[in-house]
């Protein structure tokens, strides 16, 4: 599981003044450290951190622990002296959890405690606001990340944000840890697509393998008659395999899946980018015009395919993928004024969980600028909302471009490719434009839910700018 830090700040100068306080403070956090459990990551709690001393020990053990971010809870006033060495020597990113026990002081009850020193101590137990200017000042100073969940202890809405960062250092460590593939060649002419590998590695961690066609020729030549007939089996079991398919077409894709499977398992790929052409009625030829099946069920296991070599969108998906979104990809079909959306689709693969409806396994004469014919996906993405991310390069930088909409019903384009229709807040027209004008490739990852806030914390954690269009 992805490790969290945890430690909490006090002074050490309250404890023998205050009955009790610590001993509330040290509650609090343990409650924050059991729901933060709930998110399903290791949380590597340091405890109390309420001097220099403890500061250093703290910062040693979340160090050797290897966390991906910190959780810094505020329990009461601390010095900053407390806080920096523990930041310096970690440098990763700190979410200061400005979190009071409750919402509201019980200021009645309190004011009738009449002993002035017992108030102070209740007063302490819920001035957790008094240190966040001071460790955003030094932080600023000294040119720390953070940012800051600022609420209380039973508030949900505190809770959904520190979730989404446990969420996103989890889709950073995934990404760090993924083996990308690319098989084959860029499509010819397409500029936008080309992209710097490494770059992507520096940025993201990916490690990225280089495949043969002929290897992926080896495991197809191998496939054996029941590995195709099991493949064809889960052909019926996730697609509606239309009765147009010729058996003949079926079993090339079933093949080729097979060996796709085998690409996958022998290289331990986490996603893969792969385009081809090659000679008209070669080997490979044979192989390229009969992935799209094979792709989709492995995009469907979250092992996300790009098509046309489309790397940077082979991240975009992993990424959508990771957070449990889908990450469908996609490229601008049309513009409906009338109905005011956007139209968004392409031949394959598809992502068979994020489907409205069954995934639809049809034949196509041919692939629009492409050799050959064979099966193609048709489906939409599930009516509601979605939000669209794209990986995009600069000369000298990589940033990540997100937009929300939704998927909206009506007609669709049915001629064996994904399509759907997405309406946008700005409108069609507006979002056309400001998303055009950041330079994104034509490709995009869509992918189901507004989950825009946490692809924001994900490009804080990696030290990337996020764009968010709408």
């Amino acid at each position: 599981m992805t490790k969290v830090g945890l430690f909490g700040i006090g002074l050490d100068t309250y404890w023998p003044q205050f009955d009790g306080l610590l001993d509330n403070l040290k509650t609090y956090q343990e409650q924050i450290k059991n729901r933060i459990v709930q998110f399903g990551v290791n949380v590597i709690d340091a405890g109390m951190v309420d001097s220099p001393l403890r500061a250093r020990e703290a910062a040693d053990y979340l160090k050797s622990n290897d966390v991906e971010i910190v959780f810094l809870y505020v329990s009461t006033y601390a010095l900053s002296s407390t806080v920096l060495p523990v930041a310096q020597k970690l440098k990763v990113p700190i979410v200061i959890l400005n979190l009071q026990p409750v919402a509201q002081l019980d200021y009645e009850a309190f004011n009738k405690l009449g002993d002035r020193g017992k108030m102070t101590g209740v007063w302490l137990e819920h001035c957790q606001a008094c240190s966040v200017p001071e460790i955003a000042n030094v932080f600023n100073r000294s040119g720390i990340k953070y940012d800051f969940v600022t609420g209380y202890l039973q508030e949900e809405e505190a809770w959904s944000e520190i979730q989404a960062w446990t969420e996103a250092a989890r889709v950073a460590a995934a990404m760090r840890n993924n083996r990308l593939g690319l098989l084959g060649h860029y499509y010819c002419g397409m500029l936008d697509v080309y992209t710097d590998l490494t770059k992507q590695s520096s940025v993201f961690g990916t490690h990225i393998e280089l495949l043969e066609m002929c290897e992926l020729k080896k495991y197809r030549d191998e496939a054996t008659n029941l590995e195709v007939e099991l493949k064809t089996r889960e052909f019926s079991t996730v697609f509606d395999v239309t009765p147009d398919c010729e058996p003949f077409e079926i079993e090339r894709a079933a093949r080729t899946s097979v060996a796709l499977d085998r690409l996958i398992n022998t290289h331990n790929l986490g996603s893969m980018a792969y385009y081809y052409e090659g000679e008209a009625g070669n080997d490979y030829e044979n192989i390229v015009t009969s992935v799209i099946a094979g792709n989709t069920l492995l995009t469907g296991k979250n092992i996300p395919i790009a098509g046309e070599y489309e790397v940077k969108n082979a991240q975009a998906m992993k990424i959508m993928a990771e957070f449990g979104a889908g990450g469908s990809f996609s490229e601008f079909y049309l513009m409906d004024f009338t109905d005011d959306i956007v139209m968004l689709g392409h031949d394959g693969p598809a992502h068979s969980y994020i489907a409205e409806g069954r995934v639809k396994l049809v034949p196509l004469p041919l692939y629009h600028g492409k050799p050959g014919k064979g099966l193609s996906i048709q489906m939409s993405v599930k009516h509601g909302p979605v939000t669209l991310l794209s990986v995009v390069e600069r000369n000298d930088s990589l940033f990540l471009l997100v937009a929300e909409g939704e998927s909206v019903t009506g007609p669709i384009l049915e001629i064996g490719n994904t399509n759907s229709r997405y309406r946008f807040s700005i409108g069609a027209k507006k979002f056309m434009n400001d998303w055009s004008k950041q330079g994104p490739a034509h490709h995009c990852a869509i992918g189901v839910g507004h989950i825009a806030d946490k692809i924001e914390k994900l490009g804080q954690i990696l030290g990337i700018e996020v764009v968010k269009i709408c």
